[in-house]
């Protein structure tokens, strides 16, 4: 019996993906086509490779199996299809980098703009996320993560400068609440908290001062996931907010926030670009991973 090699590669990424909509998505298809050539797959041989709810879409057991058996050659032969074009005269391909908003809007994009200008045969996809993922799952090239954050078994690149957080809030706040002075006094300050959308847990806010570290658990009446949102909530007066120093620069000039506890926020490791060790860049991945090299001032 003879497959469709589109078909059984749109199977394993469906399967990868845990979705009809996001597959859908990647392959530029409708998702009822989509689903069409999975069913038309299982008929050919004769069994269901996919438990389909209303929430995700899960390989069954002979799906697993079929994904592990196919899902590495698949990705070989786009490996040499790949190669293939570093024969071309000018780099070209996708490359797929995942990454925090903050990180694709202050490094990611002005840098790589530029590149993709003198470029234009690469193809850039960042994807936005604040999980920590598994990249080679998830078959990005690389990930963005601050430096204290990344895997030991990956390739880690500098892309930004050392960072520092800052706690601040809206004048409106103090103007009813004290200044902390220690970051003890923050148990009884109304603070925004930020859920990690990969563990569940609520973004816990260090400090460290003297070589001293101190982790402090903060409460109060919001949580949100995102920090354009906590920067909204606190520029309007809801509590005190934990965010990168350079995210707020502009509303502390203007008056807009204040900060405190300012010598308690020491300077940590920035962005890094990470990708695993085994891989075998591209040129057109090589060109990015140069653009994005931090080159101190």
């Amino acid at each position: 019996m003879k497959e469709n090699l589109n078909d059984l590669s749109a199977f394993v990424l469906v399967a990868r993906e845990g979705s009809f909509t996001k597959a859908a998505a990647r392959l530029g298809v409708s998702q009822s086509a989509l689903s069409q050539t999975i069913r038309g797959l299982e008929e050919r041989l004769g069994i269901r490779l996919l438990m389909r709810t209303t929430r995700k879409v899960a390989p069954t057991d002979a799906g697993e199996r079929l994904l592990g058996a196919i899902g590495p050659r698949l990705d070989g032969i786009e490996g040499d299809l790949a190669a293939l074009g570093e024969l071309r005269d000018k780099p070209a391909g996708p490359v797929r980098i995942t990454a925090s908003d903050h990180a694709a809007s202050s490094i990611l994009l002005p840098k790589l703009l530029p590149l993709l200008a003198r470029y234009p045969d690469i193809q850039l996809e960042i994807n936005t996320d604040y999980r920590m993922i598994d990249i080679v799952e998830q078959r990005f090239d690389a990930g963005v993560r601050l430096g204290e954050h990344l895997a030991k078994d990956m390739i880690a690149v500098r892309i930004g400068p050392d960072v520092r957080m800052a706690v601040v809030a809206a004048p409106s706040y103090f103007a009813a609440h004290a200044h902390p002075e220690k970051p003890q006094d923050l148990t009884s300050h109304d603070c925004i908290n930020v859920r990690l959308p990969t563990h569940g847990g609520l973004l816990p806010w260090d400090f460290s001062k003297e070589g001293r570290a101190l982790n402090v658990r903060v409460e109060g009446p919001l949580i949100l996931n995102g920090f354009p949102q906590v920067l909204q909530a606190a520029l309007a007066g809801a509590g005190l907010a934990f965010m990168l120093e350079d995210t707020v620069q502009h509303h502390l000039a203007d008056g807009r926030l204040v900060r405190v506890l300012d010598d308690w926020c020491s300077v940590f490791p920035g962005y890094h670009l990470y990708y695993p060790s085994r891989r075998q860049p591209s040129s057109a991945f090589a060109l990015v991973v140069d653009a994005l090299r931090y080159r101190r001032p």
